[in-house]
């Protein structure tokens, strides 16, 4: 490897994993009885099923990893399962393409599996990048040397977001995986980052947990944080980024007791002091009368009332925030915010905004926002350089990129 193509903060002239030992295997035991030439990636070819995955971690003993044609066949969801990946199914490789076993078994019949390489993931299309910390926990303990970008940060379309340095068979299996954490949660706080940006200081919350499948619904909240939103109502997703979930009452509640002031009331007893006092406010009758009766109720201990007003009603306009405002501060409670939910998009922002709304409630904007489409090329095989046509061989140096594994 020439100087200029050396990989930032990586020892000179070495390949991590080139004693071919992996270190730990990848997961814990898979739920089906897996079958296969290997218990870890690029494991040699041995003579029994089932290997079990290498590594010195007592939680990975017993591990199963589907990167053979036998393993392949043993992979038989039963019945009665939920349909999500299990963190142990992912880790087995079981969610990747099944190209990449048939890869295993071709470079493991050439004795090539574990060619110490370099590869690049770069991003198709510009956008904040986030799933570096899950995609580093994924290569965590492997053989591996890694650098990326720092979540949170903007990267241009091509840039290389995670270089990884290591025998091919130690994480080759992962490419599926490791793309797609990084694709999804980018497309996620790239829509976040574009409303905040709209939004300014005006606080925005991310409620949109109900537009994804459950087990995406915390990795999606966690990567609108990322983007820059002020908070999600997720608690999973909240909670993973070191934050408390941030939500207010529906409307079953409201339809379940009969009342408005009966929640609101309710609510004020029932809250602990430090939860703010948020009342959905369409449920039944004028929002703007509403908002009042329950301010004469709660008095100071309201802090806001929320317009999620449906698209039946005509949604929730600059001129309903507008009324809303003026009467609240004309019967005196001038204090009380109004938070605007329902279809919000970055175009409904400022009039709202200009109409006096305090914050936003946001969730399938964001949701629904595409993926940051992510490739991973193979730039250097045992040092020498090495692209696909059309491609530049060879790792360059680049100051973005930060040491992590």
């Amino acid at each position: 490897m020439r100087d200029s193509e050396r990989l930032p903060g990586g020892p000179e002239g070495a390949h991590p994993g080139q004693d071919g030992h992996h270190g730990r295997g990848p997961g814990a035991a898979a739920p089906w009885p897996a079958a296969g030439d290997g218990g870890r990636p690029g494991a040699a070819p041995g003579p029994a099923a089932g290997r079990p995955a290498g590594g010195g971690d007592p939680a990975t003993q017993g591990a199963f990893l589907v990167d053979s044609f036998r393993a392949l066949q043993a992979v038989r969801p039963g019945p009665g399962r939920l349909h999500s990946a299990t963190h142990e199914e992912i880790r087995s490789g079981a969610t990747t393409d099944v190209y990449f076993v048939k890869t295993y078994e071709v470079l493991r019949h050439l004795g090539a599996l574990d060619t110490p390489v370099t590869a690049d993931i770069f991003a198709n299309r510009p956008g904040i990048l986030c799933g570096v910390e899950e995609a580093l926990q994924l290569l965590q303990g492997l053989p591996v040397a890694v650098w990326a970008v720092d979540e949170g940060l903007p990267v241009e379309a091509g840039q290389v977001v995670m270089r990884i340095q290591g025998p091919y068979g130690a994480f080759g299996l992962y490419e599926t995986a490791l793309l797609g954490m990084l694709a999804s949660a980018t497309g996620w706080a790239t829509a976040a980052r574009r409303i905040k940006d709209v939004a300014g200081d005006t606080p925005v919350i991310c409620f949109g947990a109900r537009h994804v499948h459950p087990a995406v619904a915390p990795v999606m909240e966690r990567a609108a944080l990322v983007g820059g939103m002020d908070g999600a109502s997720c608690i999973l997703g909240a909670r993973l980024a070191g934050r408390d979930p941030a939500g207010t009452l529906p409307h079953a509640v409201m339809l379940i007791a009969g009342d408005t002031l009966v929640v609101a009331q309710a609510a004020d007893r029932v809250f602990p002091p430090e939860e703010r006092r948020v009342v959905l406010v369409d449920t039944f009758q004028d929002e703007a009368l509403e908002a009042v009766r329950v301010a004469a109720a709660l008095g100071r201990r309201l802090a806001a009332v929320r317009l999620d007003t449906p698209s039946e009603r005509g949604g929730v306009t600059p001129g309903l925030v507008r009324e809303v405002k003026a009467r609240l501060a004309q019967a005196g409670f001038g204090h009380v915010q109004v938070i605007a939910s329902g279809g919000i998009t970055p175009e409904r922002i400022p009039p709202l905004r200009e109409a006096g709304a305090d914050a936003f409630g946001v969730g399938s904007y964001v949701s629904a926002a595409p993926p940051v489409d992510m490739t991973m090329d193979i730039k250097e095989v045992a040092g020498r350089p090495v692209a696909k046509r059309g491609r530049i061989p060879g790792a360059a140096p680049d100051p973005r990129l930060r040491r992590r594994l």
